[in-house]
């Protein structure tokens, strides 16, 4: 019933969007979107950024509160709002595949007299008919990060196919030799998990020298992931590395790989820079994660948002930044200072 009700859902928000979106704005995709500009240049196109009217309400809709990436941004909604004085509200589903119960809080919330909503949808569909509710009642909404709603009018987030070329590169640099790799794919449907997978796969089998064996998602979920991972090394025990579209994910690998006993042979990479990553990579058993500084993130997307309430013109994309650490540069990224890291990524 539930497999029934999500096909349905995907189905009918999928033909709402066709009809819905403005005939002179077209199906975003927020990593080729040619109206976009770099976080870093905000304040020096439009100005420092205006306190808001007294009073103001935002709204935010995550897709989880379970994964550490989704608390993150929201405390990054946080440290703005409490420095503004504005008052927050941030919501999120109860896991990561629950696709009513994160539309529901949507709705829910443009009833409340917010003055702009920020949604990061489980996928591409599940949050249409909100974001269409909230256009009729007049509402701003933004997609922040990381499945990207086709109607939205403005977004904020990472150039997702980046965080898999950063991967690859370094195999091709470091692993110059080649060998066979695997990718654990995130969910099926989420503009994030595509366009990193083909990100990594493109780009290391232009290389020449790498055969990519098996991509297979497992959801976002580490259970999953290590049970890919085990029969992957099972089937293939010549396997130099692995790229999951999730720092969750990647753990399970790492798990997977020590179990195997091949930790010398295997790297791993995970995505998102969740602090487990950070201390697995200090420790030796992750290779590396692309941190998209989920914090930091938070912090543009609220300042967008506040930007548009206040009516300037900004670009249909805003890209945030993204950084491939590994235990060669983990110091310069590994804190929770917004102003130093600002600073490290302005460099």
């Amino acid at each position: 019933m539930q497999h029934f009700l999500k096909g349905a859902l995907a189905a009918g928000v999928l033909a709402l969007s066709m009809g819905a979106a403005h005939a002179d704005l077209a199906a975003l995709n927020s990593d080729s979107e040619p109206d976009r500009m770099d976080w870093s240049e905000l304040d020096a196109k439009f100005g420092p950024l205006a306190a808001p009217p007294a009073g103001t309400k935002i709204g935010g809709v995550s897709k989880t509160l379970t994964n550490e990436y989704w608390r993150s941004l929201g405390q990054g909604y946080q440290n703005v709002a409490d420095k503004l004085g504005i008052t927050l509200v941030y919501q999120a589903a109860a896991n990561e595949g629950d696709q009513l119960g994160q539309l529901s809080i949507a709705e829910d919330l443009i009833n409340q007299g917010f003055a702009t909503l920020l949604l990061s949808p489980q996928t591409d569909a599940n949050l249409i008919p909100a974001v269409e509710k909230a256009k009729a009642a007049g509402i701003p909404v933004l997609n922040v990060n990381d499945a990207v709603i086709p109607s939205a009018e403005h977004y904020v987030g990472n150039v997702q196919k980046g965080n898999g070329v950063n991967v690859a590169n370094w195999f091709i640099a470091n692993r110059p030799e080649g060998g066979k790799v695997a990718v654990i794919e995130g969910q099926p449907g989420v503009y994030a998990a595509g366009q990193r997978t083909a990100g990594f796969t493109e780009t290391i089998n232009a290389n020449g020298k790498f055969e990519v064996v098996a991509s297979v998602p497992a959801n976002w979920s580490r259970e999953e992931a290590f049970n890919a991972a085990t029969t992957i090394l099972q089937q293939y025990p010549d396997m130099i590395g692995f790229y999951a579209n999730n720092d969750g994910m990647a753990l399970g690998v790492v798990e997977a790989v020590k179990a195997a006993g091949k930790q010398d042979q295997v790297a791993v990479f995970g995505t998102d820079g969740i602090s487990d990553a950070y201390a697995a990579i200090k420790a030796g058993d992750l290779t590396g994660t692309v941190d998209s500084f989920p914090v930091l993130t938070g912090e543009i997307a609220l300042e967008v948002s506040l930007r548009l309430l206040a009516g300037q013109k900004l670009p249909r994309v805003v890209a945030t930044p993204q950084a491939l650490i590994t235990k060669d540069n983990i110091d310069t990224y590994a804190t929770s200072d917004m102003a130093a890291l600002r600073a490290a990524l302005l460099k």
